[in-house]
């Protein structure tokens, strides 16, 4: 019997793809506990390079407070449990539901407004060619746009430069964490358009909510290191057992399996609400940044409906193309050449 959340997914090209010559690790590590996450070294080649992954630590009782600063998938370093309001406090529920709703929309305001300055440049760049000026559209359903630097939640899109490396050419990589929260990680993520056309049934879990509760789900290469982790659909449900990626869109590991399962029982979740992982893609802070300046990686920021909006493996793996369409400019000519021969 396989245990999905032991699986050691291997490449040709060494368990982690890095984009010097001297960097790719011979050797991860990985526990058979997830929930907490901490930075591990790889073991180096011969050539000298360390390069940086994710540990997941078994999750901690819930009575023990000894380390309420550590990260964890809740995303609540303090473990404190709020308190509902007395009645007559119903101004404070409207001011935090307004909050709220500031919170969930304020990567669409920042998409509004890298659009009006599109339009701008492209309505005065019209007018001083033609002297008729261009009417700007309106934001669509589905939006992505250029960012300068690596969040959370945002993506990082493969360039031509990694056509031919078999790991991640024409991938697109969901950050969970951008490694800024602390210092000592690196970011991490998933890549969120390589199906493996597999259920989890299929592999055959140990695991009693996978074998039963997440059988059905379908699995997904995540990436070369040693994890496996799963993105949820919240919507607007604020559930404190995972960690907030994107406003709607959660992540979790395989010690908040139990949890999930339960959600799913209790009716808040659906198990089609739930995407799974084998593997996971992580770097040095420093490392990503070099392959980005190289340009081996766009960084953008999409709309969520982009990164779950779709539910066939099919849509998952047009992603690379349409964020790219989507980007305009000659990022959208990328998404039409054909593949590089290396």
């Amino acid at each position: 019997m396989m245990d999905l959340w032991a699986v050691h997914v291997k490449n040709t090209a060494g368990s982690l793809f890095c984009l010097r010559n001297h960097s790719i690790p011979e050797k991860s590590f990985v526990s058979s506990n997830f929930g907490k996450f901490r930075v591990l070294k790889h073991k180096v080649s011969s050539f000298g390079y360390h390069s940086l992954g994710v540990k997941a630590m078994a999750k901690k009782n819930s009575n023990d407070n000894s380390n309420s600063s550590s990260p964890s998938p809740s995303g609540n370093g303090d473990g404190s449990k709020g308190s509902n309001p007395p009645d007559g406090n119903k101004a404070n529920n409207y001011a935090s539901k307004k909050s709220h709703r500031v919170n969930l929309d304020w990567r669409e305001f920042r998409a509004n407004l890298f659009a009006h300055e599109q339009a701008e440049k492209a309505e005065s760049d019209a007018h001083s060619e033609t002297g008729t000026p261009q009417e700007s559209k309106p934001l669509g359903l589905k939006w992505a746009h250029p960012i300068p630097v690596p969040e959370t939640g945002c993506v990082l899109v493969a360039t031509e430069k990694l056509d031919g490396v078999r790991t991640f050419e024409r991938t697109v990589v969901l950050l969970l964490r951008s490694g800024t929260r602390h210092p000592q990680e690196g970011p991490f993520g998933v890549v969120i358009n390589r199906p493996l056309n597999k259920n989890i049934r299929h592999m055959k879990p140990t695991n009693m909510e996978l074998a039963t509760t997440f059988a059905d789900c379908s699995l997904h290469f995540g990436g070369p290191l040693d994890a496996s982790m799963f993105l949820l659909k919240s919507g607007e449900k604020k559930l404190k057992e995972f960690e907030e990626v994107i406003p709607g869109l959660c992540f979790g590991a395989g010690n908040s399996l139990d949890e999930a399962g339960a959600l799913v029982r209790e009716g808040v979740l659906k198990p089609q609400d739930f995407r799974f992982f084998v593997g996971y893609a992580g770097w040095q802070l420093d490392q990503l940044r070099e392959e980005i300046e190289s340009d081996y990686w766009y960084v953008a920021a999409c709309s969520s409906n982009l990164i779950c909006g779709g539910s066939s493996d099919s849509s998952s793996e047009s992603i690379w193309e349409e964020i790219l369409q989507l980007m305009g400019g000659h990022y959208s000519e990328l998404s039409r050449k054909p593949k590089q021969d290396m």
